[in-house]
């Protein structure tokens, strides 16, 4: 679960502060079918079953006060909301109104960016955002885009639903290789992307890599949080 931890580094002596932010990424539709994934069937294909990731993860939050996680798909969690029964649908308000499970993204998926259409982006996006602010009320709504797995990235996601969406932040990976690289050298793994030339800054949102920096959503190379 989320932890902070202080670490000194031995050349300046000046404390590194880390973030563990536990996150799912469940595909909604890949190896397996929806139904696939969320049950938990198939495993000869992909170990996965995110009913019982939704429902370790309340029952793990609810042991202790200190611990917090970051839930994406909507297509998964809706499914699951409809199942649970009132009191752990209670239960769930309350660990979402502690801040201890929050929404990241909150579409119905994490949509492509180059090859789907912008309206169906948008009506992707309202479809979970409109659940989430039904259900949890407008403070839950997610300040956050998570693109983590999108092969490419638009101007398109940045501006339209990111900045405009009232997202603080897009965060994303896969990058082009060279790319990556160089911004590794330069030190140019975050900024401000100011996606929109006609609507200038009221169109712009601070944007940053994902996966230590490696193009990806895991986490740190030898760290496991079994």
């Amino acid at each position: 679960m989320t932890a902070v931890l202080a670490v000194v580094l031995p050349l300046t002596q000046l404390p590194l502060t880390v973030h563990l932010v536990p996150h799912t990424h469940d595909d909604v539709g890949w190896l397996k079918t929806v139904d696939g994934y969320y049950s938990g069937t198939n495993f000869s294909l992909q170990h996965a079953a995110v009913r019982n990731v939704l429902n370790s993860v309340v029952l793990s939050l609810q042991k202790n006060p200190d611990r917090k996680f970051t839930y994406v798909e909507q297509a998964f969690f809706q499914r699951w909301w409809r199942e649970i029964d009132d009191v752990q649908r209670a239960a769930t308000r309350d660990l979402v109104k502690r801040g201890q499970l929050q929404f990241v993204n909150g579409g119905w998926c994490m949509h492509d960016e180059a090859a789907t259409h912008f309206v169906d982006m948008i009506d992707q996006t309202t479809l979970g955002h409109s659940f989430i602010a039904e259900e949890f009320g407008a403070d839950a709504l997610p300040t956050v885009a998570w693109q983590l797995d999108p092969f490419g990235h638009s101007a398109t996601q940045a501006a339209l639903l990111s900045a405009d969406a009232g997202f603080d932040a897009l965060f994303f990976g896969r990058i082009d290789y060279q790319d990556r690289e160089l911004r590794l050298e330069n030190q140019e793994c975050e900024g401000v992307w100011r996606a929109s030339p006609s609507l200038g800054d009221e169109a712009q949102v601070f944007w940053g890599l994902t996966g230590s920096y490696g193009g990806n959503y895991g986490p740190p190379s030898g760290y496991n949080f079994d």
